[in-house]
């Protein structure tokens, strides 16, 4: 009974927290004009590009956006990308066909097409391609986590990740088992045609063993993603002998929403989910 009052009380906070992320949002400086990039044919088919004015060092971030699969776009999000290219990062955002109307798995298609695409817009730029960084929030943080650690997804869509030097997740949904907010389960059953094996689009069956180092950033009181899902795909990651790191959130601001995608609407100094996003990504080892 304790534990569904403080998962109720959570998922509360989390609806709550909208108007907050809204007024943030209006305030966004936009300080760099993105680089529109397609690569289909369809509206969402893209990726947004943001070159920083002096790049900190030669890692690029590339990222998947969030929305539960159905909802969302790069340019919803250009203020991660704004505040990645302040930071001083060179920064990709890929776009995909949403749910409920795109069954899984074009959305996976479309970011393996897309970081594919990404790669080779970077190699026409003559920038360095040698340390890229994946990340993703949320859905994106399913996504990007099976571009990177499932073997059979690399294979069919004929993606090479040798040059990932990291990986990212942020709130993500990486194991379908279990204790499911109301919330995901209505989305897991837009994202999967009826009938269809889940473990086909779950990172934590999917993963396999890997060199790319991966951080994932949690927080206890999400309200949408249950605190286990991260902890579940950790284990996982330790058992096939992959370097991972369990970051927990500890700002205030720790719903669901404001540490996946408002955490991108503070500064470092301010947030510190954000800090570690950008501090594990400068002292990673390669």
């Amino acid at each position: 009974m304790i534990l569904e009052g403080l998962i109720m009380k959570d998922s509360i906070r989390e609806s709550l927290s909208y108007w907050g992320l809204y007024s943030k949002l209006l305030q966004v400086k936009k300080l760099f004009e993105p680089q529109f990039i397609p690569f289909g044919g369809h509206r969402h088919q893209y990726f947004l590009y943001y070159e920083p004015e002096n790049p900190v060092n030669d890692k690029v971030i590339i990222w998947v956006h969030g929305g539960g699969w159905n909802a969302g776009t790069p340019k919803m999000f250009d203020f991660v990308g704004q505040c990645a290219a302040k930071n001083g990062y060179r920064f990709i955002s890929i776009g995909y066909r949403l749910s409920p109307k795109y069954k899984y798995p074009c959305q996976i298609e479309d970011v393996c097409v897309g970081y594919k695409a990404s790669v080779e817009f970077l190699n026409t730029r003559g920038v360095d391609t040698s340390r890229l960084i994946v990340s993703g929030p949320s859905a994106g943080a399913h996504l990007s986590a099976i571009l990177c650690y499932s073997k059979e997804t690399q294979e069919k869509y004929g993606v090479d990740v040798s040059n990932v030097v990291g990986f990212i997740g942020v709130g993500g949904p990486y194991v379908f088992s279990g204790r499911q907010s109301l919330s995901v389960r209505l989305l897991l059953n837009q994202l999967f045609a009826k009938g269809y094996d889940r473990t086909q689009g779950e990172p934590y069956s999917l993963m396999t063993k890997s060199r790319i180092p991966m951080l994932l950033i949690q927080s206890r009181h999400d309200g949408v993603i249950e605190y286990s899902c991260a902890e579940h795909f950790y284990a996982r990651a330790k058992e096939l002998g992959n370097e991972c790191e369990l970051y927990t959130v500890t700002d205030r601001k720790n719903t669901h929403s404001w540490y996946t995608a408002g955490m991108f609407l503070e500064t470092r100094e301010t947030n510190q989910s954000l800090n570690k996003f950008f501090s594990w990504i400068e002292n990673l080892r390669y």
